[in-house]
């Protein structure tokens, strides 16, 4: 009788410790100390940007503001400008200092309530009142002006012929700049308004406006 010998069971420890077992190499953390240098700086700059403009906003200067519309070409009257504190910001508004030049000067373009002036819109000379053109002033009455027409506004002025048999109406002044409005009756749609025209249409349009031919029209846009 032959006997059959048993093999040994497989250790298990010996099983753990095969290659099926083993782990793979972790690969060590690679260390970026470039990026984390770049974003300390971008964390310490945007802090020194913070603290400059802090620091920046207290700084105050003088600088000039309209309070009325004053139109291109007329002289900047001294009841149309008011000393205001404002930032620093590096931008060349008119300082206060300066309002006597200022007030001496013509704005070289229509000027609204609540601009702060710079250099570039004042002018020792007026670009309106040069030559080849004139100064007209013209008495409406109601329906011949519309209301809320100001100083440095820009219109048509129309002759209006008070009988057909005298013609159409046309348009003697294309754009005309409102130089001054005065006081304007109860109704609130007639009164005074002096206004800069080409020299040449000036006859004419004194001649319709002494007979009561003349109407004006606003031109919002043409400011």
């Amino acid at each position: 009788m032959r006997t059959s010998e048993k093999q040994p069971a497989p250790n298990a420890a010996a099983g753990l410790s095969g290659p099926a077992s083993r782990k793979l190499p972790v690969p060590p953390r690679e260390r970026k100390p470039a990026l984390a240098a770049l974003a300390v700086l971008l964390i310490l700059g945007g802090a020194l940007a913070t603290t400059v403009l802090v620091l920046s906003s207290g700084d105050r200067v003088s600088a000039i503001r309209f309070t009325q519309q004053v139109g291109a070409g007329q002289r900047i009257p001294k009841e149309a400008i008011e000393e205001v504190k404002i930032a620093d910001t590096g931008i060349g508004y008119v300082s206060w200092a300066r309002r006597q030049e200022v007030t001496n000067s013509f704005a070289t373009v229509t000027i609204l309530p609540g601009t702060l002036m710079t250099d570039a819109m004042g002018a020792k000379a007026s670009t309106e009142l040069g030559e080849g053109k004139a100064t007209v002033g013209l008495a409406l009455k109601p329906g011949q002006m519309p209301a809320g027409v100001q100083q440095g506004d820009r219109v048509q002025v129309i002759f209006v012929p008070s009988r057909s048999s005298e013609g159409e109406s046309r348009v003697l002044a294309a754009s005309a700049l409102v130089f001054s409005v005065g006081d304007r009756s109860k109704t609130g749609n007639s009164g005074q308004i002096t206004v800069v025209v080409e020299a040449p249409a000036a006859p004419e349009i004194v001649a319709a406006a002494s007979s009561g031919q003349i109407a004006v029209a606003e031109l919002p846009g043409a400011r």
